[in-house]
């Protein structure tokens, strides 16, 4: 059985069940999910997204109410499990990369993420961790290797 999915921010500080997120496969490697926004938005509507627990990363194919990307949205992460309660938390460490349909990638949130050091929402670890991993991933991403994440997120795009 899939484990009830949560989704921490630190800022704002908050949890939130994602409820009505579709687990379409999980092993020991990945996570894949479909989902709606939580909230209504103009830009984007619906999506999909593959959680990498090794490599602290979850790639997310952000997509128009028509079903056109509006662009790859990747989030750097940390997971809580909990076997009793049987659930998954997906921790924010706060830094992301977009990157557009035309390979163009923006950086989000380092002032997030310094504002959580200072403000001690974050430990030292969480901190270096966060970091380094956005570090990975933007070479990574300029190297033009990020279809090495979203080629398998793909894979269970076209199966649903």
């Amino acid at each position: 059985m899939y484990p009830a999915l949560f989704r921490k921010r630190l800022i704002p500080n908050e949890c939130i069940a994602l409820k009505d997120d579709i687990i379409l496969h999980m092993d020991d490697d990945i996570l894949v999910t479909k989902w709606q926004t939580l909230k209504p938005r103009e830009d984007f509507h619906h999506g999909y997204s593959c959680y990498f627990f090794k490599d602290g990363i979850k790639v997310s194919r952000f997509l128009k109410e028509d079903g056109s990307l509006y662009y790859w949205y990747c989030d750097i992460v940390t997971f809580s499990k909990n076997e009793e309660l049987n659930t998954l938390t997906i921790i924010d460490l706060l830094a992301d990369v977009t990157v557009d349909s035309e390979g163009h990638m923006n950086v989000l949130d380092i002032d997030e993420l310094c504002e959580a050091k200072e403000k001690s929402y974050i430990n030292d670890i969480q901190f270096f961790k966060s970091v380094k991993q956005l570090g990975d991933l933007i070479t990574v991403i300029q190297q033009g290797k990020l279809s090495e994440y979203t080629d398998i997120l793909m894979k269970y795009v076209d199966e649903d």
